[in-house]
């Protein structure tokens, strides 16, 4: 049985995708080649078309923190922000260091979800993530995990991050590295600068990030393997990056939505909502972030998913929880980046697809025959507030609520499947 896809726009072309069973078959202009028999119609209406895009940066909550999120409901959520595959990290409760929390994880999103979005753990980098033994590794490859991670919780031991990235490289995991000295700025609620000086509250200084990237890009030169920074955040530590990559060291790095589009001013007020780790930094930094992104010193992005529950957030600005909900909005949010002439939109496909694809080596559709039949269909000129009520996730915990965006998830297939 095909499936027609016709009248989508891809890259500015109208075209007509072709799919038969879970793979592409052909992508041309549109109403230039005759459809097969047997071929169902969707007519996409001018539409535009992107692959399905890989979060290789999120917190499902499950199993321990279930008021929070769900792997069933953070699936949902990804589904409607035109996600196919989900990485999600390892700090749950218990934590993601035994086979048995990796196989829970994929028994619910199985059952929840038969026909997609994927979830691909991510194992914990250490026991417990507490920075001073190995997690066991083999053994959580073996289950189903794709990448390592102390997310959360930084390795202060360089000892340690030296075995994590020689025992990891053993099983082909990418090491994900949360770059922060927390000895530098312990209990910090923002960004350290003008902005936290005015409102009174203990800043965290942009080099504490930056240091330990510096340290963990020499390590992976000197051991002659990858390393993967995490939410990047600072103008600082793009630059340890891009210094890296010249050197020809194999590091890649990722940033979010969120540092692309907000700064710590948005904390004025004491705006709770805005709390987020890395903090927020400064309108510098935020430039240097979206230049990075557009030259590729920054290879991927991600959501850093981050729900929490209502009263976790909404109490004083040094109480309140760190962290985004992003799983529902990321698309939406970059999208504005192509709006206001920031990224070409096939930059989209690569930070959101290609790139996350070829690091973790996971399937993506560059829609050629034979690719995988994910994609989704995306109205730009939809307006639409966000609230409570039309996210799917069950974090809603985002500082664009109640903000009037433009553009939004229409229509989405998995394994050529239309799951809504």
């Amino acid at each position: 049985m095909y499936l027609c896809i016709k009248n989508a726009l891809h890259l500015e072309a109208l075209v007509d995708l072709v799919i038969e069973d879970e793979h592409i078959v052909t992508m041309v202009p549109a109403g230039h080649q005759p459809q097969p028999e047997n071929c169902e119609i969707f007519d996409a209406g001018g539409l535009v078309l992107m692959p399905s895009f890989i979060d290789a940066h999120a917190h499902l909550r499950e199993p321990g923190f279930e008021y929070k999120e769900t792997i069933a409901t953070g699936l949902h959520a990804a589904a409607h922000g035109g996600f196919g595959a989900v990485m999600c990290m390892a700090n749950t409760r218990p934590v993601n260091d035994t086979a048995a929390v990796t196989n829970l994880m994929l028994s619910q999103a199985q059952k929840s979800h038969p026909h997609g979005p994927r979830l691909y753990p991510i194992a914990a980098a250490t026991k417990n993530l507490e920075g001073r033994e190995l997690a066991p590794m083999a053994e959580l490859k073996e289950a189903g995990c794709v990448a390592v991670s102390n997310d959360g919780r930084p390795i202060q031991s360089t000892e340690i991050m030296r075995r994590v990235m020689e025992y990891a490289a053993d099983f082909s995991l990418t090491v994900i590295d949360h770059c922060e000295d927390p000895t530098l700025a312990d209990h910090w609620v923002m960004n350290e600068g003008e902005i936290s000086g005015l409102l009174g509250v203990k800043g965290q200084p942009a080099v504490g990030e930056a240091l330990q990237a510096a340290r963990d890009i020499m390590l992976a030169e000197y051991l002659h393997l990858p390393v993967h920074i995490a939410h990047v955040s600072s103008a600082l530590t793009v630059d340890i990056i891009a210094w890296g990559k010249a050197r020809g060291i194999s590091v890649t790095a990722e940033t979010c939505p969120h540092y692309l589009l907000l700064d710590d001013s948005a904390l004025e007020g004491y705006n709770s909502q805005c709390k987020v780790s890395p903090p927020l930094r400064t309108k510098k930094d935020r430039d240097a972030l979206i230049k990075a992104v557009a030259d590729g010193t920054i290879d991927i992005l991600v959501t850093d998913h981050a729900p929490h529950a209502l009263h976790e957030k909404m109490t004083a600005l040094d109480q309140a929880l760190v962290g985004f909900s992003g799983l529902d909005l990321a698309v939406t949010l970059t999208w504005g980046l192509v709006k206001e002439h920031l990224l070409p939109e096939d930059a989209l496909h690569r930070l959101w697809a290609r790139r996350p694809g070829e690091i973790f080596h996971l399937p993506t559709n560059g829609f050629a025959p034979g690719d995988p039949a994910d994609f989704f269909l995306f109205d730009p000129h939809e307006n639409w507030v966000p609230s409570e009520q039309n996210l799917y996730s069950k974090g809603k915990n985002t500082p664009f609520l109640g903000q009037e965006l433009s553009g939004r998830v229409k229509h989405h297939w998995l394994h050529g499947k239309m799951i809504f």
